[in-house]
């Protein structure tokens, strides 16, 4: 009798008896062995505690791709037939090239960039995370993580100050993912009918109002979301790269008058490129004012809320409708982990209006409840709250505090002895633990200032002592430290300064030297 099953050309076929029948192979019962993976683990684990040993100052060993790109390839088996045997020499100097051409996060000698080292029990969740691989988008895939995400959302809202019984959040996987999201629920909140009839049934032209300062991902998002480049409407700052909100409204005014329909202003805590902060309050008076969204991607600055110092700098925030909010920066957690706020947990799920009947129940129970699918661009999602929950359970939030006013008066630090030096010129003060400066000595040409600050960082990062990284400021490069590593203090600023200085005479007498060479060549 044919199964009902059946593709309706006959009979379902008989479960085999041959070759795909038999116990799995010595080979692939032992890739999956616990007492090689506790082996395995031992000896890695072994690495990076060396690893988090070493306290010297160094930079980035920059090695060219093909060198890098020979070694790798050196280090895979050649076996391609069977299973090969687990080569415990073979993971060891994987893990060593894995470490040895990293940016050196754990070393003070790197300033360059807004991730950091991270709180080592983090890294070890992280690593029971990737064994249990549970995705975490629903209850039932990942229990305590959809728990634990509840737990921290409550936990952080203390700082926010939103209502406890509307308010929402949800992980992404970086924060220009939580960006985008948070724009799609704010342009669908504005133009209902825009998700299932597209951007032909909306009159007008959307838009979006942003800090000249503001981050490459809200520019993407206006491209992913079809409203364009073209359609954002820059809102200009001030020296310290802050918004002005004095010039808010007659630029709203003169984009309303152009055809534009803004319907989202997006604020900066801690931009980029000089960790500036936004005035939340102000704008928020802005934003109410022409009945915008008002979202604030904090990706960088978000987590000096926890700093009784330094939470003034987001003084206002509790007026937002949106919060963008990297865990992986000053949080300090394994990349990426961002948490996504809305002051109205109503507005999170109108980010996404679909429903799939393979994961999404048509009965709501107590499980579903904690499901953020419907809230979230991913379906298969990372645990990534888990590190964080763990480090915030087991130490409490004064391990964050204190690291970040650590962070926060080392750069206070860095720009007092920079503006002492006559020969640099600091660009702004420093609002959390970004600071941008240049090496410019007097008689300096101004059209010499950009060229020098290029090699010098290019010199620095070369040189493999510092790691270090730039910014445009006005058109003109700057030089950027970003300080993620509490243990850097006045020596290795003092160092680090030391560096600059020689690198950057050094250019300008190789430039001077140069010159006569090059104008006789051009007569040859």
């Amino acid at each position: 009798m044919t199964s009902s099953l059946s593709d309706g050309q006959g009979p379902l076929p008989e479960p085999a008896t041959g070759e795909g029948s038999r116990s799995p192979t010595p080979g692939l019962t032992a890739a999956f062995d616990p007492g090689r993976f506790h082996d395995g683990a031992a000896g890695i684990v072994s690495r990076l505690t060396t690893y988090l040993g070493d306290r010297s100052v160094r930079g980035l060993d920059l090695l060219d791709p093909a060198v890098l790109l020979k070694a790798a390839r050196a280090l895979m088996t050649p076996e391609r037939q069977r299973i090969a045997d687990f080569d415990a020499d073979r993971v060891n100097q994987i893990v060593d090239l894995y470490t040895g051409t990293g940016i050196p996060v754990y070393s003070p000698g790197y300033m360059g960039r807004q991730f950091s080292g991270v709180v080592p029990l983090a890294g070890l969740i992280d690593l029971v995370g990737s064994v249990v691989n549970q995705p975490s988008s629903f209850y039932e895939a990942g229990q305590l993580p959809n728990v634990a995400e509840r737990l921290m959302a409550e936990e952080l809202n203390r700082f926010i100050g939103w209502d406890r019984d509307r308010f929402a959040m949800v992980t992404t996987s970086g924060g220009s993912l939580a960006n985008l999201t948070a724009l799609l629920a704010a342009r669908n909140r504005a133009f209902p009918q825009i998700w299932t009839r597209g951007a032909g049934s909306v009159p007008g032209s959307p838009a979006i109002a942003i800090s000249e300062e503001a981050h490459y991902s809200v520019t993407r998002a206006a491209g992913v979301l079809g409203i364009g480049e073209r359609q954002l409407v820059r809102l200009p700052v001030d020296r310290g790269g802050r918004i002005r909100p004095d010039t808010a409204g007659p630029v709203l005014d003169e984009a309303r008058r152009r055809g534009l329909r803004p319907f989202c202003l997006v604020a900066s805590a801690g931009t980029t490129s000089m960790g500036a902060f936004d005035p939340l309050e102000e704008l928020a008076a802005v934003a109410r004012r022409y009945g915008l969204w008002l979202h604030v991607d904090g990706a960088h600055g978000a987590s000096l809320l926890l700093s009784d110092r330094h939470r003034g700098r987001l003084r206002g925030i509790e007026q937002a409708d949106s919060l963008t909010w990297d865990a992986h920066k000053m949080l300090f957690m394994p990349a990426p982990c961002t948490l996504l706020f809305y002051r109205d947990g109503a507005t999170a799920r109108g980010a996404f209006r679909q429903r799939a009947s393979y994961v999404f129940d048509e009965e709501p129970d107590v499980y579903s409840a904690y499901d953020s699918a419907d809230k979230n661009l991913e379906c298969t999602k990372r645990p990534m709250i888990m590190p964080l929950w763990t480090v915030w359970s087991v130490y409490g939030p004064a391990l964050f505090s204190q690291k970040i006013d650590r962070l926060c008066a080392v750069a206070r630090q860095a720009y007092r002895m920079l503006a002492a030096e006559p020969d640099f010129a600091v660009a702004h003060e420093p609002e959390s633990n970004i600071l941008c400066f240049r090496y410019r000595p007097d008689g300096l040409e101004p059209a010499t200032v950009h060229r020098l600050q290029l090699e010098i960082r290019n010199r620095i990062r070369g040189g493999g002592r510092f790691f270090i990284s730039k910014v445009d400021i006005d058109g003109v490069a700057a030089l950027r430290v970003v300080v993620m590593n509490h243990l850097i203090d006045a020596d290795h600023l003092t160092m680090l300064i030391a560096e600059i200085r020689d690198i950057g005479q050094r250019v300008l007498r190789e430039s001077v030297a140069v010159r006569p060479g090059q104008r006789n060549g051009s007569h040859s």
